[in-house]
This record gives structure tokens, sequence and C-alpha cells, in this order.
């Protein structure tokens, strides 16, 4: 939101941090049906077995399926799960409403030499069955064309965010316990009202400061083409010096390595290396201009 408003130009700090927060509702809407395509192949898979065994002539392999797929105990899990049910009873199945683009990511599955190579394996270990939905996700389902088409039709706000949710949902899926069974928690909107307050006042920080904080910047590049920066390498620098010297309690290595990280997702693949040194420069003068009293480290 730094960055779009600063594009307009013309966007009140009040107006930015309206669309911020529906941003990240619309991301958090993102994260929510990319776990619910996961139940939707599954209930997919479970039809096509039923469908094989409804055949005037069914095969051997028809009345007896593979069902490693359908009864995986992550998959199981999810299916169970008391907060992703009550937020499909709420908001309804998106995926009703696009079969084929569920039949295609299904397809494109059963093709995956990753789902040929599990169907082999013996059932019964949850962390076998968790690797495998999570390299699922990254190395399957999320690099499938028509889903990215798709999700960029439904929201312009998921065109820049469908990286990071993935990353998000392979972090939840990763997270699970089979001992937390249908009480396993999903990711929040925000943590609490503290969250929520910290990523309005760093936007206000942010924009506030923004002609400070651009000075710096251009201080510490000064030996760069300054045009040819990325522009959203700028922005991600004004918001981290804005987080290391408003948040008193965020140690600076905190920050700096949330902001490399974060520029994974929305700038270049040189980009953390290049923010990490204008930073490490920044965050030097900052210390010795004791505008921050708080070590690197």
């Amino acid at each position: 939101m730094a960055y779009a408003h600063h594009q307009k130009g013309e966007s009140s700090i009040q107006q930015t941090e309206k669309e911020l927060f529906h941003s990240i509702t619309k991301s958090h809407e993102l994260y929510h049906t990319f776990l619910l395509l996961m139940l939707e192949l599954k209930t997919f898979a479970e039809k096509r077995i039923e469908l094989r065994k409804q055949k005037k002539r069914p095969s051997e392999d028809d009345l007896n399926p593979n069902l490693r797929f359908v009864e995986n105990a992550l998959l199981v899990q999810l299916a169970d799960n008391n907060e992703l049910l009550a937020y499909n009873a709420k908001n309804g199945n998106p995926w009703v409403n696009n079969p084929e683009v569920v039949k295609g990511v299904f397809e494109a599955i059963t093709k995956s030499q990753l789902y040929i190579d599990y169907m082999e394996t013996e059932p019964g270990d949850y962390a076998v069955d968790t690797k495998f939905i999570a390299k699922l996700i990254e190395k399957v389902v999320a690099p499938y064309d028509g889903l990215f088409s798709l999700f960029e039709e439904q929201s312009v706000y998921w065109n820049d965010e469908i990286e990071f949710i993935i990353s998000m949902v392979v972090k939840t899926v990763k997270g699970f316990s089979q001992e937390n069974g249908a009480d396993e928690h999903l990711l929040p909107e925000f943590k609490d009202e503290e969250d929520e307050d910290f990523v309005k006042q760093l936007l206000r920080k942010t924009l506030v400061n923004q002609k400070e904080n651009m000075e710096l910047i251009k201080k510490f590049t000064k030996n760069w083409d300054y045009d040819r920066v990325a522009y959203m390498d700028i922005v991600l620098m004004q918001i981290a010096i804005a987080e290391i010297v408003e948040f008193k309690n965020i140690p600076v290595n905190v920050s700096l390595n949330e902001y490399i990280e974060i520029a994974k997702f929305y700038s270049t693949n040189k980009s953390g290396l290049f923010i990490n040194g204008v930073l490490d420069k920044i965050v030097d003068h900052l210390i010795e201009q004791k505008v921050i009293n708080k070590p690197k480290a």
C-alpha cells in the first residue's frame, strides 16, 4: 500500500490505510480459498473413484482403487478442521463455479512424478503425508496456469499476493500436528489487536516520514544509478527504516531479515542482497547519530 500510495500521489493516509486493510482481508480470503482447493481436489478424487466403480464393466483397478491420495492423513485432518469448515459455512465454497479448474489441477497432479511415487508408498506415516501435500502445493498445484489466471480474474488484490499466500499455505500445512486433530489453528488475519495496531502505525510512520527516509536512501545509494534501482526496493527500504526507527522493541536484525525475505516475493532476484547492503549502512548511520539506541544484532 505504501507503493500504491506513492504511485497515485493524491491519496490521503486515511484512504491508503483503508485500502491496506481491505487488501489484507482479501489476502486472507485467498489463503482460505487455496486451502479449500485442496479439499475440493480430495472430493473430486473421491467422486472419480465412485464413478469408476459404477461402470458397467469395472476393471479390477476400478473396484479396488488406490486410496492413498483420498486417505492422505493431512487432507483428512484438513477436511475436519473446525476453522476451515466455519469459514466455508460462512462464505460458501469458492470452487462450486469452477469445476474445470479443479479438474485441470487434479489431472496435472495425477500426471506428476511426485504423485505417482507417493501412490506407491505405504499408508500410516503422517510425516510422509504432510511432506507430500506441502510439495504438491509448491511443485504442482501452485504452478498450474489455469489457477493463476482464475485468481487474477477473481480479484485485483490477488495479483501480487499469490506467491506469498502460497508460502503461507505451505507453512500452515507443515505446521500441522496430528495430535491437534480438527482443532488445528489456521493463520488469522491478525494475531491480536496489538498486531493490527502495529500494521496501522507502520503504514502511517512510513508515509509521514517518507521525505526524510528517501533522503537517507539516496545518501547511501549514491554509488548506484538511482533511476535504475527498482522502485519496490526503495519502498521496502522506506518501510524497513520506519520499523527500525519507530518500534523500539523490535531488534534491528529481525527487521532486516524480514524485509530481505519480503523482497524475494515482491521485487527482483537481487533485491534482497541490495536492500541488505543499503540498510546495513543506514542502520550504522542511525546508531552513530543516536537516532536509534538498539544494537544491530
